[in-house]
């Protein structure tokens, strides 16, 4: 999904990827995010993003297994589930296939 309709954002969206606990563990989740990354490129991207739950370990490595860097976190802005606010870890994954370039300094 874009993270924009804003033209200064094209080439950049958010992605997700959720697994039924049934499938956890089993290499499903890496199978689908390479997928995803490889479809995205393929339609331009040049940048995904990803905010995941603090707490959540198994999709943390799962975006670091996949390229994905920690970039930062917001506090308490994901309401869980339970209710609970929650502060949310921000990764990036910058593409070697699709060209982008460094803003030129001024």
């Amino acid at each position: 999904m874009p993270v924009s309709v804003r033209a200064v954002y094209a080439g950049v969206a958010e992605v997700s990827i959720y697994i039924a606990p049934e499938y956890s563990g089993k290499g499903a989740g890496t199978i689908l995010l390479h997928a995803l990354i490889a479809a995205s490129e393929r339609h331009g991207i040049w940048m995904l993003q990803s905010g995941i739950l603090s707490g959540n370990a198994a999709s943390v490595r799962l975006h670091e297994k996949c390229g994905f860097r920690f970039v930062g976190y917001r506090e308490k802005i994901g309401c869980d589930r339970y209710g609970t606010w929650r502060d949310v870890i921000f990764f990036e994954r910058r593409s070697r296939v699709v060209a982008w370039e460094e803003p030129a300094e001024k």
